[in-house]
């Protein structure tokens, strides 16, 4: 079982951590002006690294607050975690 650090509960275990998708993608400035096929890639589209990558996490089964990490998308390794409002750190 792996540990995850929680920017506010400290490590916990993973079963108590939800995978939100990828962090830092910004929502669309008007929204109504998209059509489908735009929608669509706001949606769906996401990047797929080999390599440490920028996600969101929740910890549903405890403070239930999100937060970001950086993890390495080969081993599952996470190198950080972040608060939301903390910048992002170097990748």
């Amino acid at each position: 079982m792996q540990l995850i650090s929680c920017p506010w509960c400290g490590p916990r275990e993973e079963v108590e951590f939800a995978y939100g998708g990828q962090a830092h993608v910004p929502y669309p400035e008007d929204p109504a002006a998209l059509d489908d096929e735009q929608w669509a890639h706001y949606v769906f589209f996401r990047a797929n690294p080999k390599g440490r990558f920028a996600e969101r996490w929740c910890h549903s089964a405890g403070c239930r607050r999100w937060f970001n990490a950086i993890r390495d998308t080969t081993t599952y390794r996470f190198a950080s975690v972040y608060r939301p409002d903390e910048p992002r750190p170097v990748i």
